[in-house]
């Protein structure tokens, strides 16, 4: 009976398999770089729809091999070398650098063709920003001649004074005159100041010039008398109402800087010559010049 209680004691090891292969960490890996790929491929195309041609062109030249040269020596391939002498299938190596050496001969008619088309192109450019800008200086005359006669018609006091003003568009530019009427003059008879009623025509025609920023010329003007005498009293007295009518002008606003000519013309340019001796021929005449284009400093360069 004691022989039978110590029985020998039996350890069993029992061995657990390492499972499937998919519980390991290999795809994580294989994974992470399809991921990655994928990213890198919509960043991509992200790139492509942003970037303009000039941008994707400089990106190419970039990656470009700058330091190859395109030659057909040796294999060639861009690693092909190049032979020294003539001989052999492809050995124009030596050559074909100093060939790409020289320098290249220009010839002197085409240099000059080439200066000739330039120089078309620059007058051609020149000429129709110069066109350009005399058609919105055309417009603006007309809109300030507008502007004049829309002020005639709103204006009570102004209204029966629509006739003492004549507006036209010269070779010098926008005229706007003052004419005496039968009854209705500008001047008392002799007098260089301009009585009330030019007063007020000036003052409407300074609101219009200040819309402007031309240069302004002023010119006075008188008839001839009945006998045709020419008196050469006409001379300082036709000066005396332009200059007035000038600080007419300038307390009404208009910059002294703008002024560019105060002129006397006495009885020499009559608005009507079949009949020099009419009143309307007595005036004073105020212009505001056609101004020269101007042009960048490097236009036509």
């Amino acid at each position: 009976m004691a022989l039978s209680s110590e029985a020998p004691i039996v350890i069993k090891k029992v061995k657990k398999g390492g499972g499937h292969g998919h519980h390991g960490g290999a795809w994580k890996v294989a994974y992470a770089d399809f991921v990655t790929a994928m990213m890198a491929f919509f960043l991509l195309m992200w790139l492509i729809n942003t970037t303009s041609p000039e941008q994707k062109r400089g990106i190419a030249d970039y990656f470009a091999p700058a330091s190859v040269s395109e030659t057909t020596s040796g294999a060639g391939g861009i690693l092909a070398g190049t032979a020294l002498g003539q001989d052999g299938a492809k050995a124009a190596g030596s050559m074909d650098i100093i060939e790409e050496m020289q320098p290249e001969v220009v010839d002197p008619s085409e240099g000059k063709t080439q200066d000739a088309s330039s120089s078309a192109l620059n007058e051609t450019s020149t000429d129709a920003l110069r066109e350009a800008l005399q058609k919105r200086e055309q417009a603006a005359f007309e809109s300030a001649a507008q502007s004049l006669r829309q002020a005639l018609q709103d204006m009570p006091e102004l209204a029966e004074l629509s006739k003492n003003i004549l507006i036209d568009q010269t070779p010098e530019g926008l005229r706007i005159q003052l004419v005496d009427q039968e009854g209705r003059s500008m001047f008392a008879e002799g007098a260089s100041q301009p009585n009330e009623r030019a007063r007020l025509l000036l003052r409407a025609v300074a609101k219009v010039i200040n819309q402007l920023p031309n240069r302004i010329s002023i010119s006075g003007h008188t008839s001839t008398s009945l006998n045709g005498a020419r008196a050469d009293g006409d001379w300082p007295l036709s000066a005396g109402r332009a200059d007035n009518s000038r600080k007419v002008l300038q307390a009404a606003g208009v910059d002294a800087d703008r002024i560019y000519q105060v002129s006397g013309k006495a009885n020499s340019e009559p608005l009507y010559p079949d009949d020099p001796t009419l009143p309307g021929n007595r005036r004073i005449a105020i212009v505001l010049l056609r101004e020269a284009p101007v042009l960048p400093p490097d236009h036509g360069l």
